[in-house]
């Protein structure tokens, strides 16, 4: 079992990066006890298996037992079955500063009379024992959240594992309103109606007939080349902000035809490209 603990400074990214790590994967619990990390360490060990890759968070809000980390860390190492590695995440004075300044929460070493300055002055006094024995030292000074994803994604993804987005590709009806977790939104409107073809109207875009219909028109081809160019030129950009998923929205007049066709194709798109894709017709029974 991998155990990872997650420690550093207040404000330096901890509850950031346990985020990440639970996309990988990872069981995480924050501000864990540190007297408890052992008896939690063999309760997951127990289960054989269930929980492979566990990271604790910790900091200074442990104050009374957080001079024992080390010697815990320590008795960790010392378990069977148990690989203990330690992540520190860092920034710099300022950058700290600024931030507790922006989200108006206190340092848990501050108080009365004691500026924000001189607690984190003690608070880095305190966890240099712990950041010289830290296996990862990641300083997110000058990081963005997408940096940040992508500096621990490089670090804890394992090898052979690429980063890439969860896909949602959905079909709506305008008439239905546009769906409100849409990141990118495509209307189908202008493309020929298969409602108005007598036979083609009880049927959905799910039909092949319908979608023969529909991609049978040079301009649905040609709309076609120009959202998956887009999209696929969209894609490494979204990754190295930070974007975990995206949902396309592909819209016509009702949501049963044209939208319907679209999404399904753009679905098979980016399927067979290997990609996590999922596709929902929102307003197909509608």
């Amino acid at each position: 079992m991998e155990f990872l603990i997650i420690t550093g400074l207040s404000g330096a990214g901890k509850s950031r990066a346990a985020d990440v790590l639970e996309d990988l994967e990872y069981y995480c619990v924050d501000n864990m006890p540190v007297k408890l990390m052992p008896r939690f360490a063999e309760l997951c060990l127990d289960t054989r298996g269930r929980y492979e890759k566990v990271a604790l968070v910790t900091d200074v809000r442990e104050r009374e037992s957080f001079g024992e980390l080390l010697s815990t860390i320590d008795e960790l190492k010392a378990m069977e079955g148990c690989s203990v590695r330690i992540l520190y995440m860092d920034a710099e004075l300022r950058t700290l500063v600024r931030r507790y300044k922006e989200s108006r929460r206190p340092h848990p070493l501050a108080g009365p009379g004691y500026p924000i300055e001189k607690a984190i002055e003690r608070e880095v006094e305190l966890l240099a024992p712990i950041k010289d024995r830290a296996d990862y030292v990641v300083d997110s000074t000058n990081l963005t959240l997408g940096m940040l994803q992508n500096r621990l994604y490089s670090l804890f993804a394992g090898e052979g594992k690429k980063r890439d987005l969860s896909i949602t590709v959905m079909s709506f009806g305008f008439k239905h309103g546009i769906p409100l977790e849409a990141d990118l939104v495509f209307d189908a409107r202008f493309l020929p109606n298969p409602y108005y073809v007598d036979e083609l109207r009880p049927l959905s875009g799910l039909d092949l007939p319908v979608a023969e219909f529909v991609f049978s028109y040079q301009q649905t081809r040609t709309f076609m080349e120009k959202v998956q160019a887009l999209i696929d030129f969209l894609m490494p950009l979204y990754i190295e902000e930070g974007k975990l998923s995206l949902t396309i929205a592909v819209g016509c007049t009702g949501g049963r035809h044209r939208s319907v066709a679209i999404a399904s194709a753009l679905h098979a798109y980016f399927s067979a490209k290997g990609l996590r894709s999922t596709n929902i017709n929102r307003d197909l029974d509608k």
